[in-house]
């Protein structure tokens, strides 16, 4: 009994040491996605509050915890993509690219639910923030 224990604890260990050091120097993607999702929840519940909408926990959570999880599979794909394209690129563009599109669509979520708890009435759209310059362009008039 004591081998087979051994033996799992050595295939446990084996695998968290993989997956530590293909996630190590990701962390601060993971953290920022974390840090973005609470954001959004919070606001999110805000505005359902200005809006008089009935906040279900369970569903909020269960929809946090989601975004969580696609959040880790666009920072995993985001990095196979680095290793796979980089090489050839020498730089990760395919990779930042992508995460650079992702994590604007959860910035974008994030500030249209303040607006909407604050009562502003526009919308951010995080797409012309990137063409343009000024602030202003950036706000369009929510309908």
């Amino acid at each position: 009994m004591t081998e087979t224990n051994n033996l799992f604890q050595a295939a446990v260990a084996s695998a968290g040491t993989l997956i530590t050091s293909f996630y190590s120097h990701l962390a601060p993607w993971l953290v920022l996605g974390l840090v973005l999702v609470l954001v959004d929840l919070r606001y999110g519940v805000l505005a359902a509050r200005v809006r008089g909408e009935e906040i279900r926990l369970s569903r909020a959570w269960r929809r946090t915890i989601n975004k969580m999880i696609d959040y880790l599979c666009w920072v995993t794909v985001a990095e196979l993509m680095s290793r796979t394209f980089a090489v050839s690129l020498g730089a990760p563009v395919v990779s930042m690219t992508m995460l650079f599109i992702i994590y604007g669509i959860e910035i974008s979520s994030c500030v249209n639910n303040y607006f909407e708890y604050k009562g502003v009435r526009k919308r951010f759209n995080f797409w012309k923030f990137i063409n343009r310059k000024d602030i202003e362009d950036v706000l369009e008039e929510k309908e």
